[in-house]
């Protein structure tokens, strides 16, 4: 075993041959857009993001399903595992099966299983002072979709939000693996915050982030200022706060947006600072057009995180 309960990564990794290893990894959670289709989408590409966070390429999924049999057609439920299969479809990975249950709420993801070669696995815990920090995707599909479901979100900022969420790590990964990556995760569930702090297992590190470089969808100021936040970014806040310090000045939207709960959020990726813009300019020119440079590591900071 390479990686397993002993560290707070993204997947386990199984050591199978010399040169070669495997990548095993759930997740799922209930609907974040109205379109089943889209949520299956969304669902799908959270639960493969766990294999690129690692460094790996998916090789093979099953779905996970928990349905309200009794309240929702089984309608409802094809789209849903058309819109997983069509992301597994273009992640290159095979659905091999899947299990369900019946519930009172809506659940569905993936398990999924991927392939890395032992030396060019990443996991949380190599960053060094001196490294820059990049993010693949922007902030806010947390309070977008608290907005969305208050009927107050512009069509602008759900397809906005819509297309981060079904957009595949793929790409992003495929283009930081010709650079070297010290650590990396995804944003997911416990907002930038809460995964950036995953990463600072030298008790003397920390992040410096830049507020204004922090990539964000459209108008979620606004929905943060309205007080649309959803309930995991309070709990999120609660959790980790103690350890994220904002320069004074800054505007209350900054913390709400290191605490947003991310579904199927970017890649966050610790790399030598002498690669960094050579990296933000392959993911560019690669398609990744919102990937930024956010901040940097330091030593000093005693594990926290400062915005300035």
């Amino acid at each position: 075993m390479l990686v397993g309960l002993g560290s707070a990564d993204d997947a386990g990794v199984v050591r199978l041959r010399p040169d070669l290893a495997l990548i095993q990894t759930v997740d799922f959670f209930t609907p974040i857009v109205d379109d089943p289709f889209d949520f299956g989408r969304a669902a799908a590409a959270n639960a493969l993001s766990d294999v690129y966070a690692m460094g790996g390429t998916p090789l093979c999924a099953m779905n996970i399903v928990a349905f309200p049999a009794q309240t929702l057609p089984l309608e409802v439920l094809r789209q849903v595992l058309q819109g997983g299969l069509a992301l597994l479809a273009e992640a290159g990975a095979y659905l091999v099966g899947g299990h369900t249950v019946q519930d009172q709420e809506f659940k569905y993801g993936l398990a999924v299983s991927g392939l890395v070669h032992p030396d060019a696995l990443w996991t949380k815990g190599g960053a060094q002072a001196g490294d820059t920090i990049i993010l693949t995707k922007p902030l806010g599909t947390g309070i977008v979709a608290t907005a969305l479901k208050a009927g107050m979100a512009s069509e602008r900022a759900a397809a906005a939000a819509l297309k981060s969420m079904v957009t595949l790590n793929k790409r992003a990964a495929e283009i930081a693996r010709d650079f070297t990556v010290h650590a990396a995760t995804d944003v997911t569930g416990f907002g930038l915050a809460g995964h950036a702090l995953e990463m600072l297992r030298q008790e003397t590190l920390g992040f410096v982030l830049t507020a204004h470089a922090l990539p964000r969808l459209p108008e979620v100021e606004a929905y943060a200022d309205l007080g649309l936040l959803p309930a995991g970014l309070h709990r999120n806040r609660s959790h980790f706060g103690d350890r994220v310090f904002l320069e004074p000045g800054l505007p209350p939207v900054m913390d709400d947006l290191l605490h947003d709960p991310q579904s199927s959020g970017g890649l966050l990726l610790v790399v030598p600072a002498a690669q960094a813009t050579a990296c933000l300019a392959a993911l560019h020119a690669g398609g990744v057009a919102q990937a930024t440079i956010i901040g940097q590591v330091i030593d000093g900071l005693g594990g926290g995180i400062a915005v300035v």
